[in-house]
């Protein structure tokens, strides 16, 4: 698997796409966030940035970055959702870890809890969700 992620020019594409999606759905995130920090707990801003972020990374990535085929739309929401509350655990796991055993600021905390999930996320999306 791992084989073709890296000499699989299709893949190679996918990859860079939905690297410019993340970045893009990171920024909607944070500006959410910022937007809310004050506003609300900590725990509610990030989790409805999350929200509002997820919202823009599925459609994104349903139409331009991985492109499907499948039919299936139903299900295939379905499987993302489940693949996104994977993305959410990692995430705030992350972002607790960093806010209270770091002491990260709640931006920077978000910025470093996006990561970790990122592969995990490409390649269940890649290969399941939006499979080609």
């Amino acid at each position: 698997m791992f084989d073709s992620l890296l000499t699989d020019r299709e893949t190679q594409l996918r990859l860079l796409r939905f690297l410019v999606v993340g970045g893009g759905a990171a920024l909607v995130q944070l500006a959410v966030l910022r937007a809310l920090k004050t506003r609300c707990g900590e725990t509610l801003a990030f989790s409805i940035s999350w929200v509002v972020s997820t919202t823009t990374h599925y459609f994104a990535n349903r139409f331009w970055a991985l492109p499907s085929g499948r039919g299936d739309t139903v299900q295939q929401l379905g499987e993302y959702f489940v693949a996104v509350a994977l993305s959410y655990v990692i995430n705030l796991g992350a972002f607790k870890l960093l806010r209270h055993r770091f002491g990260l600021s709640a931006m920077w905390a978000t910025v470093w809890a996006i990561p970790p999930s990122t592969i995990v996320v490409f390649l269940i999306l890649n290969y399941r969700v939006f499979g080609r």
